[in-house]
């Protein structure tokens, strides 16, 4: 059966990026994910896309099909009494916005009352190399296709 949308894939991967492995999934413990619904960066996906049980390939995927390019005005001043804690320079934070939704930052400096936070993905502006083997593909159930993504409702992960 060939990857497709609403199909779930199974798949081992590793990511390197400037020649160092940030990522990869662990043995016996493959990246399982819906195809087609946004789950994964979408140079990836697309690339996944007709690919069957057994293929093994290596994708490279530029920043505007992966984490999208940096973005300087996603650097923000914000005040140090807004932090409960300590602030550590190179940490990652989340503010939440007035509808709940977390957004996650990272400190790039402290001076004084202010820190300068980094709302850019980390892996903004770099390029993406995966080597990837697919290792099973299915129909998703009506649940999986109901609630968004692979697995059953309550499963680790989910």
């Amino acid at each position: 059966m060939n990857i497709a949308q609403d199909k779930v894939v199974e798949l081992d991967y590793q990511l390197t990026v400037r020649g160092e492995v940030l990522d990869h999934s662990e043995p016996g413990e493959p990246l399982t994910y819906l195809h087609g619904h946004g789950l994964i960066i979408p140079g990836l996906e697309r690339a996944l896309d007709g690919k069957q049980p057994g293929d093994d390939f290596e994708v490279i995927v530029p920043p505007e099909d992966g984490y999208g390019e940096r973005n300087d005005e996603a650097i923000e001043e914000l005040d140090r009494a807004d932090f409960d804690d300590d602030v550590e320079e190179g940490e990652t934070y989340y503010m939440q916005a007035a509808d709940g939704t977390p957004y996650p930052f990272t400190v790039v400096s402290v001076n004084g009352d202010k820190v300068r936070a980094d709302f850019n993905p980390p892996l903004a502006g770099e390029t993406l190399h995966f080597k990837v083997k697919v290792l099973a593909v299915r129909d998703a159930t009506a649940q999986e296709l109901e609630q968004g993504y692979a697995g059953e409702e309550g499963e680790d992960g989910q």
